[in-house]
């Protein structure tokens, strides 16, 4: 039998392909054939433009992506179409997966394959209704309910984004990534929309009073932060909860029966840090 080719390149080249390669298979369903979604021209949104810049770091998305979920369960709506229609129970890492992809398709895929997508997940979403535990009918087609949805990923997203990669963003480009993700809002029917940072801020104050604390938001919240990680090292998820919760909104994190990290919490956020560094080099010659 003969040896294995040598890797003649630089080491630093072997270890940034290890990463690369370990981190899309997190991403993607490699065993079904999955693959990343190509970066396009052709894209709802130019290249370098903000909403591709802050979705294009995964460190800051996975803990933005954890605190957006977490905001989303104190909305009764949301919530009960997740008891519902969900196998998050069985299948959490699925459902993030599925998340995550919807939104590389729309940021980064070509415009017609993003349209594909958010009408598959507009039908998708014709199904999803029920009634609340009151006997309140819900329907995930429901514009202020996807509205909620939508300003709890978008803020999430562009804080991680301000936290651990760019504290220095000028806020013209932090209302233009609200105004981008906004496109996608509409489509999938939300309403209303933030189109500025100052505008969202108003919006989840106005909101407020339709969110709850329940027993059933806690649980799910104590699932997301404690689930078993598929291809990464459990660490590395403790870290990016730690990190989440650490940027939420202080009434949330009490909604949520959570506590704010604080000192203890340090090592996750340092941790958090030096993996989205390390992320961004092995990414930076893809």
């Amino acid at each position: 039998m003969m040896p294995p080719p040598r890797f003649t390149g630089r080491p630093s080249d072997a270890i940034r392909e290890q990463l690369v390669g370990r981190v899309r298979a997190v991403f993607n369903d490699v065993e079904g054939g999955q693959k990343p979604v190509p970066p396009s021209d052709n894209a709802l949104f130019e290249r370098d433009s903000p909403i591709r810049m802050v979705h294009a770091d995964v460190t800051s998305m996975m803990v933005g992506g954890v605190r957006g979920l977490l905001l989303q369960m104190l909305h009764p709506h949301a919530l009960q179409g997740v008891i519902d229609h969900s196998d998050f129970r069985s299948d959490m890492h699925g459902r993030l997966r599925r998340t995550a992809r919807f939104i590389a398709i729309t940021t980064f895929g070509d415009a017609a394959e993003a349209e594909k997508t958010i009408d598959r997940v507009n039908r998708i979403h014709t199904r999803v209704n029920g009634t609340l535990p009151d006997g309140t009918p819900y329907s995930a087609t429901d514009p202020a309910t996807l509205a909620f949805v939508h300003l709890a990923e978008a803020t999430s997203f562009l804080e991680a984004y301000l936290h651990y990669v760019r504290p220095q963003m000028p806020f013209a480009e932090q209302d233009e990534y609200f105004r981008q993700f906004a496109v996608i809002a509409r489509k999938l029917g939300a309403d209303p929309v933030p189109e500025t940072r100052n505008e969202a801020e108003r919006l989840l104050r106005a909101m407020r009073p339709q969110l709850h604390a329940s027993a059933e938001a806690r649980e799910i919240a104590q699932l997301v932060l404690n689930q078993k990680p598929e291809g990464a090292p459990a660490a590395i998820q403790q870290a990016i909860g730690t990190s989440a919760i650490e940027l939420l909104p202080a009434f949330a994190r009490a909604m949520l029966g959570l506590r704010r990290p604080g000192i203890a919490g340090l090592p996750a956020r340092a941790a958090t840090s030096m993996m989205g560094r390390t992320l961004r080099w092995a990414f930076r010659q893809q």
